[in-house]
Order: C-alpha cells, then sequence, then structure tokens
C-alpha cells in the first residue's frame, strides 16, 4: 500500500510540474498566466499531501502505548496476591537455574511450603474420584467388558448415575449457570447428612473452585470505598485482592495468636465502631474455618457468638470452610456456620449467610480440577435473583470440577466395593499430614525467637520470628518488610519456599511467615534441617 501511494505521488508530481511549464496543454483555469496555474496545481495537490510536520504530530502520538501501568485501573495496581508473589517468583528463577546449571546454588531441589497445592507436592488423588471422573469423560467405555475387570463396580455405579444426569450425557457441554441440578442435589443431602438440617439444592451454586464464589459475592457486596468487609487478620490474600479489586475496604479485626489465633467478639465490636465512625458502612463479616494462614478451629461457643454479632449488626456473614476436612487436634471438631446458626434457631430466613467449600482442600487436594460451591441461605428472592444473574455471566463451572464436588460431598460408603480403599486413602493422608504438622511445628518452636502456634487443622504454621534489630534496619536498607527479607534470605540459602507474614496481614511490629505442612514426609526432616542450620547462621550473622 505505501509503495501504490509513493508511486501515485511521483505521478501526479512529475504532471504537475510539466503542466506549470507547458500550460497550453491544459484549459484550466480560465487564465493563461502562469501564477494563475501555479495557484491551481498548487491546491490541487494539497488535496492529496498533508504538511510533513502534520505526519512527525502523528507519528509522535501514535507512539505512544496504548497502554501503560500508569493508565490500568488503579483498582488492579491496589490488588495484591501475596502467595505468588516475589519470593515465588524468585524461587522459579532459582529453579531454572538449577535446571541449566546444575549445582549453581548451595541446594539440589527448591522445596516449596507457600501454597496449598497438595498433588504438586507429590499427593495422590483418590482412586475413587478419578476412576469416575475417567468414566464420565469417555462413556464408551462404560460398556465393554474389560472395564468390569479395570474400575470398581460402585465407580461404574456413580458414573452412570452422573452421566444420567447430564443433558446428553455430555461432559464437554454447557450447564445451568447453578451447576447440574442432580449434582447439587447430591451436594445438597451430603450438607443435610453433615449438619442434621435440611439443605436445599437451589441454594447450591457449583463454581470453579471457591475463588469464584468469594469474587462473585465481593461483587455483589461492595458498590464504592465506603463499603467495608471484614477481615481477619492474618487473612487470606484472596480476600484482600477481591476487596481491592471491587473497590471496598477491608475492615480488619485482629486473631489473639496469644490465645491460639482466637476470634474475640470484643474484638469485632471495637473495629466496627471505628469503621462506622471513618464512614465506612460494614457490610459483610469473613471468617475462614478452619484457619489460613493460623490453623486454628473455632469453638462452636466461639461460633455462636459470630452468628449473634452478625445477626445483632446486620452483616452477612460468609464462611470460608474449605478446610473443614482438615482436623488434626484431637480435642477439635468442626462445625458448619450452618449448622451453628440453625441450632441456635434461625431458619432460612433469619440471618443471611454464605458457605464457601472446594474439592482443592481436604484429602482430595485437587486444586486443578477447579471445583467448588457456595451454599447461600438468607436472601431474598429479588436478591437471589441477582446472585444468578452474575453467576449467569460466567455460563457455568466446569463439569469435571462440578462432578469432584459431588464426589467430596458424597464419598463411597461402609459396604461399597471402594469404601475400603478409599476410606485407607482418606486417612492416610490426614494421619500423615497431622504428623507432618507435628513436627514442623515442634522444630519451629526450637529455634530461637520464634514461637509457633499448634495446627488444629488445614495445612499450614504461622510461627512468629522475633527479628535482631540488625536484620530489620538490614531490612529496610534493602526495602523489605523484615519478614520477606527472613523468607528471601532462607529461600537463596536453603531452596525452601516460605510466604512473609506481611503478605497476610499481622499486628504491626510483630512478624511471621507461612509455611505449608504439604512436602511429602519423607522430605520434611530435609525442610527441618535447612531451616534449623539456616536460622542459627541468620541470628549469629545479625545479633545485636
Amino acid at each position: 500500500m505505501r509503495k501504490f501511494v509513493l508511486h501515485r505521488a511521483k505521478s501526479i508530481i512529475t504532471k504537475a510540474t510539466a503542466s506549470l511549464f507547458n500550460p497550453h496543454h491544459h484549459t484550466h483555469p480560465s487564465s493563461s498566466s502562469s501564477s494563475e496555474y501555479y495557484y491551481y496545481y498548487t491546491r490541487t495537490l494539497n488535496r492529496f499531501f498533508t504538511p510533513l510536520d502534520s505526519f512527525t504530530s502523528m507519528a509522535s502520538h501514535n507512539s505512544t502505548p496504548p497502554l501503560t501501568v500508569e493508565s490500568l485501573n488503579p483498582k488492579v495496581l491496589k490488588c495484591e496476591y501475596a502467595v505468588r508473589g516475589e519470593i515465588v517468583s524468585l524461587a522459579q528463577k532459582l529453579q531454572q537455574d538449577l535446571q541449566a546449571n546444575p549445582g549453581s546454588h548451595p541446594f539440589e531441589e527448591i522445596l516449596y511450603c507457600n501454597i496449598g497445592n497438595p498433588q504438586s507436592l507429590g499427593q495422590q488423588p483418590i482412586t475413587f474420584f478419578r476412576e469416575v471422573l475417567a468414566l464420565c469423560d469417555h462413556p464408551t467405555i462404560l460398556d465393554k467388558s474389560e472395564t468390569q475387570g479395570l474400575f470398581s463396580a460402585d465407580s461404574i455405579e456413580r458414573a452412570w448415575q452422573i452421566l444420567d444426569q447430564i443433558p446428553g450425557r455430555a461432559t464437554g457441554a454447557y450447564s445451568h449457570s447453578q451447576g447440574i441440578k442432580g449434582l447439587r442435589d447430591t451436594i445438597a443431602a451430603g450438607i443435610e447428612a453433615r449438619d442434621g438440617f435440611p439443605a436445599d439444592p437451589n441454594d447450591i451454586f457449583l463454581t470453579d473452585g471457591a475463588s469464584p464464589a468469594v469474587h462473585m459475592m465481593m461483587q455483589l457486596l461492595i458498590r464504592s470505598e465506603k463499603d467495608g468487609i471484614f477481615c481477619p487478620i492474618p487473612q487470606y490474600p484472596l480476600y484482600s485482592a477481591s476487596i481491592a479489586l471491587h473497590g471496598g475496604t477491608l475492615v480488619p479485626y485482629y486473631l489473639d495468636e496469644a490465645t491460639g489465633w482466637g476470634l474475640e467478639v470484643s474484638e469485632l465490636k471495637k473495629q466496627l465502631e471505628t469503621a462506622r465512625q471513618n464512614g465506612i458502612t460494614v457490610r459483610a463479616l469473613v471468617v475462614i474455618n478452619p484457619g489460613n494462614p493460623t490453623g486454628q478451629v473455632l469453638a462452636e461457643e466461639n461460633q455462636r457468638d459470630i452468628v449473634e454479632f452478625c445477626k445483632k449488626e446486620g452483616l452477612v456473614l460468609l464462611a470460608d470452610e474449605v478446610y473443614q476436612e482438615n482436623i488434626y487436634a484431637p480435642d477439635k471438631q468442626f462445625h458448619s456456620f450452618k449448622k451453628v446458626s440453625r441450632s441456635m434457631g434461625y431458619g432460612d430466613k433469619d440471618i443471611p449467610l454464605v458457605s464457601f467449600q472446594s474439592v482443592s482442600k481436604g484429602y482430595h487436594g485437587e486444586c486443578g480440577k477447579r471445583g467448588g460451591y457456595m451454599e447461600v441461605t438468607g436472601f431474598s428472592p429479588e436478591v437471589r435473583e441477582q446472585i444468578y444473574k452474575v453467576a449467569s455471566v460466567n455460563l457455568c463451572s466446569n463439569i469435571s470440577g462440578q462432578i469432584l464436588a459431588s464426589l467430596v460431598m458424597s464419598p463411597p460408603k461402609v459396604g461399597d466395593e471402594s469404601y475400603d480403599s478409599y476410606s485407607a486413602e482418606r486417612d492416610g493422608i490426614l494421619q500423615s499430614l497431622a504428623r507432618r504438622a507435628k513436627t514442623l511445628e515442634d522444630a519451629l518452636n526450637s529455634l530461637e525467637g520464634v514461637s509457633c502456634n499448634r495446627a488444629e487443622g488445614a495445612m499450614y504454621l504461622f510461627p512468629r520470628i522475633r527479628l535482631p534489630n540488625k536484620a530489620i534496619k538490614e531490612a529496610e536498607a534493602a526495602k523489605k518488610a523484615p519478614d520477606a527479607y527472613y523468607a528471601s534470605c532462607l529461600l537463596n540459602a536453603t531452596g525452601v519456599v516460605v510466604v512473609p507474614g506481611s503478605g497476610f496481614g499481622q499486628v504491626p511490629g510483630t512478624w511471621h511467615f507461612r509455611c505449608t505442612i504439604l512436602p511429602q514426609e519423607e522430605k520434611i526432616p530435609a525442610i527441618v534441617s535447612r531451616l534449623t542450620e539456616f536460622h542459627k547462621k541468620f541470628m549469629d550473622e545479625f545479633r545485636d
């Protein structure tokens, strides 16, 4: 195109120039003077050409990128997600270095203790769940004789049941925006069996893990920065990130580390009053039980106090219960907030409650399958209609995740062919997690200046580290939070990846890090050894 334009321009210029000096070849304009011919052709040429300075201006304007960091949505810039932040980026770079240049660092492998991603660290999936998924995704093998010898009878039967609930038996097709009705029936029955109170499948919204459900509720609740969401500190960064993305205000309430990360209603009242004095309308209370990153399991009496607080103050209760299967303390038991509120006499219409569950945690650890749900109760039909509208914008969650969510809430039962193998796999995983938690807890508590509450549940430990002033000043010089500086030094020296506590929030002036208990049991001694050796050297180097 550019060549054509240049050729055409050259032709016009040549003809115009010739005409200026040979006016008898033309009849325009009426006067035969050279000046008039010059004026005529100059005017004609100007219709075809833009002055050079205009081209320069356009080129200068077009050199500015259409999108820069400065022109991004400021809510995105404000959003942070520490679990996959700077430390993890550094770990990935170190891993690439090790692959390209073995022996280039004082460790042979990166030990990821930063994220709750069990299967990436060697945990095996539950056989029954995977058998059912395989059969549902390739139903033609259900009619083959060989299948009877390769798959358990109850996995084959369950696959048939699920396929009969899916229109066209097509796992690759869209479903209802809340999820396949038959699967929601199964989940509702599982909730009812767990709690002892009725559950309605129409209250269930299947989602791609719990995270999209959290985002959905934030999108519905937050109208402006004047709307606040109560969040525990320390908190899972999904909540602070989601609140920032949707333009709201995080209203913190601090868990009491001295009482095993207890949740005190007096702290809620104090923070609520402060928020209201600052013009913030607090709309919901997030409770993570069992706790992430803190690992505590709430006592039922404490939960009752929280329900009463939400009822009195008119707050939506957002109950993050994705670790409900991960209970390690023998004196602790999981109680859902729905069970607690119903046992207090509050019915479906008395208190707005949203409960989140996921297939990513528990003993199943199916993070990559992206399955989960939220159970929504206590909202008017008009509000429910808006929740459904927001869900429908995303069409539906993935079908494999939906199937897994139904399996998690309805696993094999006593008498089923798969029950023994299923229970052995489940119990083996949970018992191993409990041992790993105890080993790491004891190791952390043996370190100078470190104290760690017991992991009653979930998948994490959140030890407090008391750093020397010299180390804190060194961190300030490096423009890092002290615990982030500690974590980066730990990584560079040992290959162990933890997440600084500053990414989760903490009482000002205190420092922590989050460490998962997920590396395979045979690797825990290496983590303990590396961490112990590093910490001693670190404290000696920076001793005041």
